[in-house]
C-alpha cells in the first residue's frame, strides 16, 4: 500500500445522493478510492452501479440533482469539495480531463473539431494556437483517425461516431493532464480500431505519468488497461484488487457472475429452403455520399425468423447499407426487395404498409427517445400512426407492448426517458419498433452501450421476440461475442464491399478471409497480456507504428 503522500487522488467515505421530487436517495454508499500518478484504476459493474457518478466525483463534479452528502475528495492536496469555482476552472481541462461515453452529445455541433480541441490548451496558457493545432494533428494520427491533417477542420456531424470518440480522446489529452476519467471511451469503436485506441491511451498514460480512472462494462478491455480493478454494485463497493489477482481469483459471488456472462448462445438454425423468398433482399446495391461511392455492389438476403449479423470496421458500410434498406439513402444502383417485390428506393415514395414492415432500433437510446415525451407517448405514436388505434385502445396496446418487453406498464408508462436506465431505454426502443408490427427490424449496435449483464438480457429478449413473432433481424455490430450469441448468418464488410458471408458456424471456423481473420484476432481476451502480445505479433512497437502502417 502506498504512503498517503503518494496519492494523486484520494476519496474517503464518499456518500452521494440523487434527488427525485423532494426526496434524496442514496447512490454511492461510503466508497473509498485512491490513485497514484501513472496508475490506472478500472471501475466496473452493471448499469446503475454508480461508476460514472463516482468517476465524475473524482473531478469534484456532480450532475444536476446529485450531491456529495459525506466524505472528502482530494486532488494533489486540493480539497475539491470546498474548492472555489475559479480553482476548479483552473484544474478542469488542464490538469483533470474527462472522456465521455457519448461523443455525439458532447461536442458543440456549431464548431469544428480542431477549434474545440485547441480551446483548453489556449485558454489555460499551455500552448499557442498554432502549437495546439499541430499537437491535435499528432494526436489524431496516434489515434488512427483518417486524414489527420484535415479531419480536424470538419464539424462533428461530418465524421462517424467512432471517429468522434477518438477526437474526444485526443481533446482530453491536449493539455497532458495529470488525471483523465475515461467513461466507456471505446464503446463506439470496432475491434480493430479499439486496439489502437487502447494502445494509444496506454502509451500516453505511461509517457506522461498520467493517472486514469477507466470506467467500462467490457471486462476484457479493463484487463488490458487497469493496474487495479474496483467492482461496484448499486453504489456499494463489492471488492478491489490488483488486476491479475481479480481476474484469476475474484472473491465475491457478484464479481464471479460478471466473469461468467455471455453464456447465452442460440443454436445454429437449419438453412432456409432453396426456393424460399427472403423477407429482405439487397441486390447489387451501390450507394454514394455526394459523388463518392461508399457501397460497392452489396448483395445479401435475410429470411423469415432469421438474424443476419453485419460486421466490419467503422466506415465499412454497415450503417450505410441500413440507410439504403430504410430508404433514407436511395442507392445509385441496385434494388431492395421486400417479400420478393421491389421497394421504392426513396422512403418518401413508399406506402405506409411498406414503411410499417421495416423498422429500426437505434444504438444510442439516450438520443433516440424524445426526452419530453412519456414512455406511453413514445410507444403510442407508431401505434396510432400505423395501426390507427386511439384512446383506450391505444393505451391498452402500449401496455401490452410494455409487458412484452418485460417492463410492467403500471410502473413505466407515465415515466420520462430520463427516469430509466440504459437497458430500460433500449427496451423502449424495441417496443417502439414492435408497435408497427413489422416483419423486419434493423438492430443498429443495440447492445454496444450496455454493460454485459444488461446486454445479455436484451439479446435474450430479442431472441424470444423473434421466435414468438417470426421476426427477421439485420444485426449491425462490431461485437463478435454478440454475433456468436445471436446470429444465423454473418456478412463481413470492408470499405463498402462484402468480403465474406455465410452461416455463423462456417464464419467462426478456419480458414477465414484475411480480413475476417483480422477481426476475430482483434477480440480482446481476459488475459492482461493479450494486448501487449498482439501488438508484438503484429510488429507494432508503439502506437505510432500502428497509425501509419497496415496491420497484417
Amino acid at each position: 500500500m502506498a504512503d498517503q503522500s503518494e496519492w494523486l487522488v484520494e476519496m474517503r467515505g464518499i456518500h452521494m445522493e440523487g434527488r427525485s421530487d423532494e426526496t434524496w436517495t442514496p447512490i454511492i454508499k461510503g466508497v473509498d478510492l485512491t490513485l497514484k500518478r501513472g496508475e490506472v484504476l478500472g471501475l466496473i459493474g452493471e448499469s446503475g452501479a454508480g461508476k460514472s457518478t463516482l468517476g465524475l466525483a473524482a473531478m469534484g463534479f456532480t450532475r444536476d440533482g446529485v450531491r456529495i452528502s459525506q466524505g472528502s475528495v482530494t486532488f494533489d492536496g486540493i480539497d475539491l469539495i470546498s474548492a472555489s469555482a475559479e480553482t476548479k476552472r483552473q484544474l478542469l481541462g488542464k490538469r483533470i480531463a474527462y472522456v465521455a461515453q457519448s461523443a455525439a452529445a458532447s461536442f458543440n455541433p456549431a464548431h469544428r473539431l480542431i477549434d474545440q480541441h485547441a480551446e483548453a490548451p489556449v485558454q489555460h496558457g499551455v500552448k499557442r494556437r498554432s502549437e495546439a493545432e499541430a499537437d491535435a494533428v499528432d494526436l489524431y494520427r496516434k489515434l488512427r483517425l483518417p486524414n489527420p491533417d484535415e479531419i480536424g477542420f470538419r464539424y462533428p456531424h461530418q465524421v462517424s461516431g467512432g471517429q468522434l470518440q477518438r477526437a474526444m480522446t485526443a481533446m482530453a489529452m491536449a493539455c497532458r493532464p495529470d488525471l483523465i476519467i475515461f467513461d466507456e471511451p471505446t464503446t463506439a469503436l470496432d475491434v480493430t480500431t479499439q486496439i489502437e485506441v487502447l494502445a494509444a491511451i496506454r502509451e500516453i498514460v505511461a509517457e506522461f505519468d498520467t493517472a486514469a480512472i477507466y470506467i467500462t462494462h467490457d471486462l476484457a478491455v479493463v484487463a488490458q488497461m487497469a493496474d487495479r480493478i474496483k467492482v461496484l454494485l448499486k453504489g456499494d463497493e463489492v471488492e478491489e484488487a490488483e488486476t491479475r489477482q481479480m481476474l484469476s481469483n475474484p472473491q465475491q459471488d457478484y464479481t464471479k457472475s460478471l466473469w461468467a456472462v455471455r453464456e447465452f448462445q442460440r443454436p445454429q438454425k437449419p438453412a432456409p429452403a432453396v426456393d424460399a423468398t427472403p423477407v429482405v433482399s439487397v441486390q447489387g446495391v451501390t450507394a454514394a455520399y455526394g459523388k463518392i461511392d461508399v457501397l460497392h455492389d452489396v448483395s445479401f438476403d435475410i429470411h423469415q425468423g432469421r438474424t443476419v449479423a453485419v460486421v466490419g470496421e467503422s466506415g465499412s458500410g454497415k450503417s450505410t447499407t441500413a440507410r439504403c434498406i430504410t430508404g433514407l439513402l436511395p442507392p445509385r444502383k441496385g434494388q431492395i426487395e421486400l417479400d420478393g417485390a421491389a421497394l421504392p428506393l426513396d422512403y418518401r415514395n413508399r406506402s405506409k404498409e411498406q414503411l410499417r414492415q421495416v423498422q429500426m432500433i437505434y444504438q444510442m437510446a439516450d438520443t433516440a427517445l424524445n426526452p419530453r415525451q412519456t414512455i406511453g407517448e413514445i410507444i403510442g405514436r407508431p401505434v396510432e400512426f400505423y395501426m390507427g388505434l386511439r384512446g383506450g385502445a391505444r393505451r391498452k396496446r402500449v401496455e401490452d407492448l410494455l409487458e412484452q418487453i418485460e417492463l410492467p406498464a403500471s410502473q413505466y408508462i407515465d415515466r420520462l426517458p430520463s427516469e430509466l436506465s440504459g437497458g430500460q431505454k433500449q427496451r423502449i426502443g424495441i417496443a417502439r419498433a414492435l408497435a408497427a408490427e413489422p416483419k423486419f427490424i434493423i438492430c443498429d449496435e443495440v447492445t454496444s452501450a450496455l454493460d454485459q449483464l444488461v446486454a445479455e438480457g436484451i439479446l435474450r429478449l430479442l431472441a424470444r421476440l423473434q421466435d414468438e413473432l417470426k421476426l427477421s433481424y439485420m444485426f449491425i455490430t462490431h461485437d463478435l461475442a454478440t454475433v456468436k450469441s445471436i446470429a444465423d448468418e454473418v456478412v463481413v464488410m470492408k470499405d463498402g464491399v462484402v468480403v465474406e458471408l455465410g452461416p455463423k458456424t462456417e464464419m467462426f471456423t478456419p480458414p477465414h478471409h484475411a480480413y475476417t481473420d483480422l477481426l476475430l484476432s482483434s477480440v480482446p481476451d481476459m488475459d492482461p497480456d493479450w494486448l501487449t502480445r498482439l501488438l508484438a505479433e503484429r510488429g507494432i512497437e508503439n502506437i505510432g507504428d500502428a497509425a501509419v502502417g497496415k496491420m497484417h
